[in-house]
C-alpha cells in the first residue's frame, strides 16, 4: 500500500540535490516573489480584504504548500478564482466567517487527500471548469470598474446588475487620471515581456506609478487614502463563532475546497507537462489543507496552486520545492522592509492589473471552442456561466457538477438505446446462421447502470420470451450498479418463469463478484454461466438437441 502522505522536498532531499541547483532554485523563487507582490496586494484588495492580507497569504500557504506539497515546482497563493468566493463570504459573514470558512476548507481538502480523491477531482468537466473559470473573469473585471475609471462610489453593490446599473448611473463622473493610470497599467504589462520576460510588466507599472503620482500629485485613490497602511508585522487571530452556526458555513468551505483542489491539481498536471515530472495528488490536496488551515489564523485568505506562477517558475529554472520556499521567504522580506511604500499604490494601478489577469482568465479559445461542440458540453458550459455571474459560484459549481452527471447519463442511455436499436434491427440469425432454432442471443454493449438498465433489460425481456435459450454476452459489461443488478435479477426471474433457460457468458471478474453476492450466479445456476462465448453455443447447442430445456429456479 502506497504512503498517502508523502511530501516532494523530502524526497528530493533523501535523494540528494546539487548547489548549481539550489542556487537556480532560490534565483526563481526571487522572480516569482516579484511576480507574485501585485498579484497578492491585486487579489486581496479585489476581494474586500486588506492589501496585507493577499501578503500573508502568499508569505505563509506558499511557504507550507511548497514545504509539504506532492509537486516539485508547484507555487501556492492567493488566486483570482477566489475573489468571488472571498468577496462573497466576507459580505455576508465578515473576517470571522472568512476565517472559519476557510479552515473548515483545509479540513474538507485533507479528508479528500486521505480518502485518497486526488484523482477523481482531476476528471470535471472540461465545460464546467471553463464556465465557472469564465465567469470569474467577467465578476472580476466588473469589480474594477470602479477604481478603473476613478468613480466616487462608496459601496459596490454584490449583485452583477445592480453593480452594472450603479456604473452607468456614475460614468458622467469619470476620474480621467485614473482611467488614464489603468491603462498605461495595461499596456505596461502586457507589452513589457516584449523588452525583457524576467522582470513582470505589473512589477514595473507599480514601481513605476507608484513613484510618479507622488511626484507630480495626480488626484487618484491610493491604497493608503482607502485602506489605511500596509502593516509589516503578522498577529494571530482565533475567529469569534458559536458551534452552532457551523453549518452556515460548509457550504463556502466546500466550495473553497473543490475550487482549491480543482486549480492547485490542474497546476499540478500542466507544470508536470513543462517539467516531465509527476505530482503526489494525495499529498498535495493535504498539504493545500494544511495551508488553509493555518493560514487564516495569521490573517490570511484562501490559498491554491497558481498556475501562472507556477508556470513563470518553471521558465526560470526552478525544479524543486525550495524555488516555491525561496518565493515565500522574498515576500516576506518585501512586506517587512518595504511594506511601508506599497500603501502608496494607486488602486486604479491595481484594477489594470487585475483586468489583464480577468482577460488571461477568460479562456475565450476553449469558450469558444466547446459553444462549437457537443450541445451537452454547451448546456453545462452555458449555465454554469452564467450561474458564476448572476448567482453565486457556490450554486453554479453544485448545479454544474449535478448537470455534468445527468447529462452523462442522459448520453449514455441514448447510447445504450442506439446499441439496442441497432440490434433489434439487425438479423441475428444472419450473424449466427448456424445456430439451432429457439436459442436467441443478446449482447450488453456497455456498462450496466441505472442510466441505462431498463433499456437494456426491456430488450433482454423482448429477446427471450421469443427463445427457449437465451445468451446474454456480457464481455463489454465493464461494471454493473445496484439499479443494473436488480433489474437483472428481475428480468433473468421472469424468462426462467416463462421457461427459458438464462446463459451467461464473457462475465468479468468484478461483475462476477457483484452477481455472485446478489445471487444472481445461483439463480442462473454456475454451470450456466461461460467464460467463453463458443463454451456457451456449444452447451447452449448440446442442451436444444437433448431437450433438455429445464429452467434453473
Amino acid at each position: 500500500m502506497s504512503i498517502i502522505f508523502k511530501p516532494k522536498l523530502f524526497s528530493i532531499l533523501k535523494a540528494g540535490i546539487g548547489r548549481k541547483q539550489i542556487s537556480s532554485d532560490i534565483l526563481a523563487g526571487v522572480v516569482v516573489g516579484i511576480v507574485a507582490l501585485p498579484l497578492a496586494i491585486a487579489f486581496a484588495v479585489a476581494s474586500g480584504v486588506s492589501p496585507e492580507k493577499g501578503l500573508i497569504t502568499a508569505i505563509v500557504a506558499g511557504f507550507l504548500i511548497s514545504l509539504l506539497g506532492g509537486s516539485r515546482v508547484q507555487i501556492g497563493g492567493p488566486t483570482g478564482a477566489f475573489v468571488v468566493i472571498v468577496y462573497g463570504i466576507v459580505e455576508q459573514y465578515g473576517i470571522d466567517g472568512l476565517i472559519i470558512s476557510t479552515i473548515l476548507a483545509g479540513i474538507i481538502l485533507i479528508l479528500f487527500g486521505v480518502l485518497r480523491l486526488g484523482a477523481l477531482l482531476k476528471y470535471f468537466p472540461q465545460p464546467l471548469i471553463v464556465g465557472f473559470t469564465s465567469g470569474i473573469a467577467v465578476v472580476i473585471f466588473s469589480t474594477q470598474i470602479k477604481d478603473a475609471f476613478g468613480l466616487d462610489i462608496q459601496k459596490v453593490p454584490a449583485d452583477f446588475i445592480d453593480k452594472w446599473r450603479l456604473y452607468f448611473e456614475n460614468f458622467s463622473h469619470i476620474n480621467f487620471y485614473a482611467l488614464g493610470i489603468t491603462l498605461i497599467t495595461i499596456l505596461i504589462t502586457i507589452y513589457f515581456r516584449k523588452i525583457t520576460k524576467k522582470i513582470p510588466g505589473s512589477f514595473v507599472a507599480i514601481l513605476a506609478i507608484t513613484a510618479l503620482v507622488p511626484i507630480f500629485d495626480i488626484p487618484v485613490t491610493t491604497i493608503e487614502s482607502f485602506f489605511g497602511g500596509i502593516p509589516n508585522s503578522f498577529s494571530f487571530t482565533i475567529p469569534d463563532f458559536e458551534i452552532t452556526n457551523l453549518h452556515y458555513y460548509l457550504a463556502p468551505a466546500l466550495t473553497i475546497a473543490l475550487l482549491g483542489g480543482i486549480e492547485s491539481l490542474l497546476s499540478a498536471v500542466v507544470s508536470d507537462g513543462m517539467i516531465s515530472g509527476k505530482h503526489r495528488s494525495n499529498t498535495e490536496l493535504i498539504a493545500q489543507g494544511i495551508a488553509n488551515i493555518v493560514t487564516p489564523l495569521f490573517g490570511g485568505i484562501p490559498a491554491t496552486g497558481a498556475i501562472a506562477r507556477t508556470a513563470t517558475n518553471v521558465k526560470n529554472g526552478g525544479r524543486t520545492p525550495i524555488a516555491g520556499i525561496a518565493h515565500a521567504i522574498t515576500l516576506l522580506l518585501i512586506m517587512l522592509f518595504f511594506g511601508k511604500w506599497a500603501k502608496l499604490i494607486p488602486m486604479s494601478c491595481l484594477a489594470g492589473i487585475l483586468i489583464v489577469v480577468a482577460y488571461n482568465m477568460s479562456e475565450l479559445r476553449s469558450f469558444g471552442s466547446i459553444l462549437r461542440g457537443s450541445f451537452f458540453d454547451i448546456i453545462v458550459l452555458v449555465t454554469t456561466f452564467l450561474l458564476t455571474i448572476l448567482v453565486d459560484l457556490t450554486i453554479a459549481i453544485e448545479i454544474g457538477v449535478v448537470l455534468s452527471a445527468l447529462l452523462f447519463m442522459k448520453r449514455m442511455s441514448d447510447l445504450a438505446e442506439k446499441r439496442v436499436n441497432n440490434i433489434i434491427d439487425s438479423d441475428i440469425i444472419e450473424d449466427y446462421s448456424d445456430l439451432p432454432a429457439g436459442i436467441s442471443i443478446y449482447e450488453i454493449s456497455g456498462p450496466l447502470f441505472f442510466a441505462s438498465a431498463r433499456t437494456y433489460t426491456e430488450v433482454i425481456k423482448e429477446v427471450g420470451f421469443e427463445s427457449q435459450i437465451l445468451i446474454i454476452r456480457m464481455r463489454h459489461v465493464s461494471f454493473i450498479d445496484q439499479t443494473g443488478l436488480h433489474n437483472l435479477k428481475d428480468t433473468i426471474r421472469i424468462l426462467q418463469d416463462q421457461g427459458v433457460l438464462v446463459i451467461l457468458s464473457g462475465v468479468n471478474r468484478d461483475v462476477m463478484k457483484d452477481i455472485a453476492k446478489n445471487n444472481i450466479a445461483s439463480m442462473v445456476n454456475s454451470s450456466n454461466i461461460f467464460d467463453s462465448f463458443n463454451s456457451a453455443i456449444n452447451y447452449a447447442k448440446a442442451r436444444i438437441d437433448q431437450d433438455e430445456i429445464i429452467p434453473v429456479a
